[in-house]
């Protein structure tokens, strides 16, 4: 089963949740929050939408439920808030600028993992994005001494979907990624078999997400999009306590393979993106 197919069921799962607008979700913006990643095939995600629309009020932008991203991330030269990352430093940092498509609103962001694992986004709005530092980017980034005093310049760029569900009963959102593309001036990388859903709560607790995806026997982790983007797209970079990561993504490609042939048999020519 194409991953065309698999979008046709997507769509018609979408059609059971309620809506929610842009300006009732700002209720619930966790911009100081906790954070849960699941690595799902996107094969699995048919099935588990079905019993998220329940519980879960979906995006809905325009009438857009599959709202496009563009995010063009910045780094040194040589990677140095990568590295951060890769070592498992905390108090660590991802600068970035996005746009949502639907929108067409684009904001600059600063996002810190601090040493007690809590995820706290400031960001600012721009006109546009843009791989050179503003002025007024630039003194949004001299807010945060540890990152904002390096030589950064945008090196690549992250596009994908997102669905953003909002609990109906709980203060906690889903965000769903699908299609998921890096892409820079000489390659571009696509993983269209993958999906990234992450929970997104005040701290942790009670969520019918975890109870699901542990019912489905999908267990929590995941990896950055940012250090899946460069190590993609800078292969010969410092890797070594991502290697889990990489089994854990050939493993997923693995199982959407096997679930399609076996509950989709019409067409089994489903490829993996290596």
């Amino acid at each position: 089963m194409t991953t065309n197919r698999f979008q046709e069921a997507i769509e018609q799962q979408l059609s059971q949740f309620d809506p929610i607008s842009l300006d009732d979700m700002d209720a619930v913006k966790l911009m100081d929050r906790t954070d849960t990643k699941f690595l799902v095939p996107l094969a699995r995600l048919p099935a588990l939408l079905d019993t998220f629309s329940a519980h879960y009020r979906l995006l809905t932008i325009h009438d857009t439920q599959q709202c496009r991203y563009q995010t063009l991330y910045y780094d040194t030269a040589d990677l140095r808030l990568y590295h951060l990352h890769q070592s498992g430093k905390l108090n660590r940092f991802k600068v970035r600028a996005r746009t949502y498509v639907e929108s067409a609103i684009s904001f600059f962001e600063v996002k810190h993992k601090n040493n007690k694992g809590r995820t706290v986004k400031k960001r600012i709005p721009q006109p546009a994005v843009s791989p050179q530092l503003s002025a007024p980017v630039r003194d949004f980034l001299s807010r945060f001494p540890e990152c904002g005093a390096l030589p950064l310049e945008g090196l690549f760029w992250i596009d994908y979907t997102r669905l953003t569900l909002v609990g109906k009963q709980t203060a906690e959102r889903l965000t769903i990624d699908l299609n998921l593309t890096f892409r820079n001036d000489t390659k571009q990388v696509g993983y269209p078999e993958l999906v990234i859903i992450e929970l997104k709560q005040n701290r942790a607790q009670v969520s019918v997400c975890r109870q699901v995806m542990k019912q489905a026997g999908l267990r929590q982790g995941g990896i950055s999009k940012y250090c899946f983007g460069v190590m993609n797209l800078y292969p010969s970079v410092k890797q070594n306590n991502f290697k889990r990561h990489w089994q854990a993504i050939r493993k997923t490609q693995q199982q959407h393979a096997a679930f399609a042939t076996t509950h989709y048999p019409l067409n089994r020519n489903v490829s993996l993106v290596h």
